[in-house]
């Protein structure tokens, strides 16, 4: 028994895997598989484990964007002048705020969801 779109699924292993098969395979999304089975988004992810399981089958991999944008700070004088008055306030703030940090003895890397500590003094 293969599964149709837009019939309850329930009981019968094949087309659970079936279900699986295609969300594992990228025919659909998880998301996708859910509405059109009208199944819950949970037991379409135990379906595609379901699957994965019964063929032997490694993880899919998911890739993800996950591209955090870090505004480099300026070098030189003339990046500097190349400023408008909002970005040369926005570097003065963000000078003040590393400058604090750094008398607190913690440095931040990146977006700010990393604080390294290190021991200025000893």
């Amino acid at each position: 028994m293969v599964a149709e779109p837009g019939e309850k699924v329930k009981g019968a292993f094949g087309a659970l895997l079936d279900i699986g098969r295609r969300v594992y395979e990228g025919e659909l999304s998880r998301y996708d598989a859910a509405e059109e089975y009208d199944l819950n988004y949970y037991t379409v992810r135990e379906y595609e484990r379901a699957y994965r399981e019964s063929k032997d089958l490694p993880p899919k991999q998911i890739r993800r964007n996950n591209t955090v944008l870090v505004s480099k700070s300026p070098t030189g004088l003339e990046d500097l002048e190349s400023m408008t008055k909002e970005e040369l306030i926005r570097e003065i703030v963000r000078a003040r705020i590393k400058e604090a940090r750094l008398k607190k003895g913690y440095e931040v890397k990146g977006d700010g969801s990393v604080a390294v500590s290190s021991l200025f003094y000893q």
